[in-house]
């Protein structure tokens, strides 16, 4: 994967030259993120209808495109949180990556979850990584640098960790998979968090580092609640295989690259949208970008 060039999900299309007049700073680059989107649960505004909706805008390209409809200035030009646009973590990421893309510097997004939200439960998330020339600098864009115990810009280990890691450990019973997950405790209609939770992450940290920076409410396969222990073991090789490639391991990554036919979506997903629409299965390759 050649994380310095856009992915269909990330590159901005026709709205591209909104990304010229961008800071060169990784601060300011984040600023302007926060400028253009809300999060849909973070944000202290309740939002339904069609403006809830705007979280299942799945491409860079969709989501400046419903900014400059609203907005039409540069996107370091303020906006109100109410005019912004409406997504998660995941929308914040994507967009920065896409950013650094535009600029030529190699980016990717990292799934996974983080300790820094609640302090009795890991959330789940998504951060971007940056090749410095030397090393992947973590990043959460998310988050005003200000503030914070540790540096959102250059981010040590340890507040975030990622899905693979999160599964091998509660596979092994070294942590409790439910303080892993989106909602704490038992949820209605059902439980979001736990091991099936996990490993759906484990899947998605793939569809990610392979360039599918799917919406975190999308599944393919085998991917539900319940599962066998069979495909719990095929998703065990999996994140051995996503933590070797972490660590360096090039054999590692070409296996993960030749597999993904194999465990990805094939350009097809079941949407199960936190807007209400109805679950539906979703061609990727006709739905529309702008």
């Amino acid at each position: 994967m050649e994380f310095a060039h856009q992915t269909p999900y990330s590159d901005p299309g026709e709205h591209a030259a909104l990304f010229d007049a961008l800071p060169d700073d990784l601060a300011g680059i984040g600023a302007v993120v926060r400028n253009l989107v809300i999060h849909y649960r973070g944000g202290g505004i309740e939002f339904t209808g069609d403006r809830l909706a705007e979280i299942d805008h799945r491409w860079v390209s969709s989501i400046l495109a419903t900014d400059q409809r609203r907005n039409g200035t540069p996107l370091a030009v303020p906006r109100e949180p109410v005019d912004r646009v409406v997504g998660c973590c995941r929308d914040f990421t994507l967009l920065f990556v896409s950013a650094l893309r535009h600029k030529g510097i190699p980016a990717r997004s990292r799934i996974g979850f983080a300790t820094y939200f609640n302090p009795d439960f890991n959330h789940d998330h998504v951060v971007a990584e940056y090749w410095n020339g030397d090393r992947w600098v973590m990043v959460d864009a998310e988050l005003d640098p200000a503030g914070h115990p540790f540096n959102t810009l250059d981010m040590p280990p340890g507040p975030f960790v990622s899905a693979a890691e999160v599964w091998r450990d509660a596979r092994a019973g070294r942590i409790d998979p439910t303080r892993y997950g989106a909602i704490p405790g038992p949820g209605t209609p059902l439980t979001l968090n736990g091991l099936w939770f996990i490993r759906t992450y484990v899947h998605y940290q793939l569809a990610h580092l392979m360039g599918d920076e799917l919406l975190l409410w999308e599944t393919w396969g085998t991917l539900a609640p319940t599962y066998t222990e069979a495909d719990a073991a095929g998703t065990d090789e999996l994140a051995a295989l996503l933590i070797a490639s972490d660590a360096g391991d090039d054999a590692a990554g070409k296996e993960l690259a030749n597999r993904y036919p194999t465990l990805g979506p094939n350009g097809r997903t079941l949407l199960d949208s936190p807007s209400g629409r109805p679950r539906e299965w979703v061609d990727l390759l006709t739905v529309s970008r702008s």
